[in-house]
Formats: structure tokens, sequence, C-alpha cells
């Protein structure tokens, strides 16, 4: 009788390794968001951030802070990469820092926005 060691060929280890790198980098990324009063909803290029009305809140996303400063009817201040901003529920896309920010919704709970890198910087 003869033992034989079953043994991963080196393309199916390379390919295992690659795999488990992937899911690292892509558990790291997501990792780094963090938030006070709010929550974020994060991919790898952008974020949708639920600030809860009322509270001091803030988000850490994709390498900068997101703050919401104030809120009057359908019009937010929001502080995003250290430049404040004044967004209107429907308006387009505005880019501060690199990233396109927009504002998806107010309510009287909460006020939703988005948070992307801009692919043209």
């Amino acid at each position: 009788m003869t033992n034989r060691r079953a043994t991963l060929a080196p393309t199916s280890a390379r390919r295992a390794a690659g795999m488990l790198a992937g899911l690292a980098l892509g558990a790291a990324l997501l990792a780094g968001c963090s938030s006070n009063g709010a929550d974020t909803d994060c991919g790898l290029d952008a974020c949708t951030i639920t600030f809860d009305r009322g509270v001091e809140a803030s988000a850490s996303i994709l390498g900068v802070e997101a703050k919401l400063i104030g809120t009057q009817d359908d019009q937010v201040t929001v502080e995003v990469a250290g430049e404040q901003l004044s967004l209107t529920t429907g308006q387009q896309a505005t880019e501060v820092g690199g990233f396109q920010v927009s504002l998806d919704s107010v309510t009287d709970q909460n006020v939703v926005l988005r948070v992307a890198r801009n692919p043209n910087s």
C-alpha cells in the first residue's frame, strides 16, 4: 500500500491566494467606515449615509469625514472633506475633494446623502 499526499497544483494555490487577498482587501475597505448618529452603506467607490436629524451626526467614509451641519425644509448643509456644501433634494451632484456629493432625501427623522468617488479625478 502506498501513501500519497494530495497537493494543490501551483495554479490552484495561486488562485486561492489571490481570492483570499481580494477578500481581505474588500473587508479592509468596508471596515474603514465609521459613524456617529448615522448609518452607512458603502461599496468600493460610493457610500450612502443616513444621518439622524437632531443630533451631531458624522461618518468617516472612503477616507473622508462627512458631517451633517444643519437642515431647513428640503435644504441641508453638510461638510464633506473639509468643505461645507448646501444641497437640495433633486439637485445635481456637487463635486468636492474628488467626490460627487448629492442629497437623496430629507425627512423629519433622517437625511440621506450619497458620496461617490469622482471617476474623472
